[in-house]
């Protein structure tokens, strides 16, 4: 945002506008002291010719061949910025993208290379694609956003599907998450008096809270608690999951990551064996039977178990209609029943 304001006021400059301290106070909405230690950086630090023009109330350049220097990103940097900006689809805030998009506009501008860079070339060129993401709401977005920066407790009402009910909560944003294109974002909840996990399109209000609630204490890391475990649920318990996959989906599942501890072991016969701790079998169970007859579990016997359910659950809905295999001719065949 600062190197923004300093764009901003160098190409009101070089308009012959004659910004000042005031105009760029207004503008951004910050101090006029700040807005002066901003145009006091350019002239000291930029080495921007800059002098105060009594006439026009404002400043001009004594040399007008003066261009703010871009080289403070390195090509790799600026590629790395802008393919930032493309990766970040999901923030659910047109506001937040038009200054982004706006800002590397501008530094582009001042960026001078063999091969032009732009944003809308980017876009032909890298994209990015989610899918079965859940979607945020702008101003739910916003007033988490500024709580979780500005470190302030928020009241909400959050609905969870899993018992279809709503509850109003008291919490301390702590950390937000983008997981698989849904935002997470962990906070301290007084109801439950420890870390929780809320799904931000699950908000249904949101407002200042009255209450007090104070970071928890013994310094947790909250990228090593998100990364402990496989998926986003998370829990005290943990648990080691072992699945066996198929020589044939075996090279695919060795080219992921499903958790950065995991342990994969090829078999004789091709299989791949793969080892990692979750807290909870929701989600992997899901990840499971996405794959079908192309994986079994190997453990604990719990989760086999809910598998083995699930799969009896889902016969009785794929499995009306079939009757017992029946012998013609030698031969056996499954018939529909009329």
């Amino acid at each position: 945002v600062i190197y923004e304001r300093f764009l901003w006021f160098h190409s009101q400059v070089k308009k012959g506008r004659f910004p000042n301290a005031t105009t760029l106070a207004e503008r951004f909405e910050i101090s006029p002291k700040t807005a002066q230690r901003d145009i006091e950086f350019i002239r000291d630090r930029l080495y921007a010719p800059l002098v105060y023009d009594p006439a026009g109330r404002g400043y001009a350049y004594e040399d007008e061949a003066y261009e703010l220097p871009a080289s403070w990103l390195s090509a790799e940097e600026l590629t790395s910025l802008l393919i930032s900006f493309r990766l970040a689809s999901t923030i659910p805030d047109p506001g937040m993208k038009r200054r982004m998009k706006s800002f590397l506009e501008q530094v582009l501008s001042l960026y001078s290379s063999e091969v032009p860079v732009s944003l809308a070339g980017l876009g032909e060129k890298v994209s990015v694609k989610n899918i079965e993401y859940s979607r945020t709401n702008e101003k739910t977005f916003q007033k988490v956003l500024d709580s979780l920066l500005n470190r302030r407790p928020v009241r909400i009402e959050y609905y969870s599907p899993h018992k279809d009910e709503s509850t109003v909560r008291h919490i301390l944003p702590l950390h937000l998450l983008s997981y698989m294109g849904t935002w997470h974002i962990i906070a301290h909840c007084s109801l439950r008096g420890g870390l929780r996990d809320f799904t931000l399109s699950r908000i249904r209000k949101i407002g200042q809270s009255d209450r007090e609630i104070c970071e928890p204490e013994g310094g947790i890391c909250l990228k090593d608690y998100l990364r402990r475990n496989f998926g986003i649920l998370n829990s005290d318990e943990t648990r080691e999951v072992c699945l066996r996959f198929s020589p044939e989906s075996a090279p695919w599942i060795a080219e992921q990551v499903w958790h950065p501890e995991q342990k994969a072991e090829r078999g004789p016969d091709g299989s791949l064996t793969l080892s990692f701790p979750v807290a909870d079998f929701r989600e992997v169970k899901r990840e499971i039977l996405r794959h079908g007859s192309q994986v079994e579990v190997i453990a604990p016997a719990e989760l086999r178990e809910e598998v083995r359910r699930e799969i009896e659950r889902m016969m009785g809905l794929y499995g009306k209609g079939l009757q017992a295999p029946v012998s013609e001719g030698g031969s056996e065949k499954r018939l529909l029943a009329k």
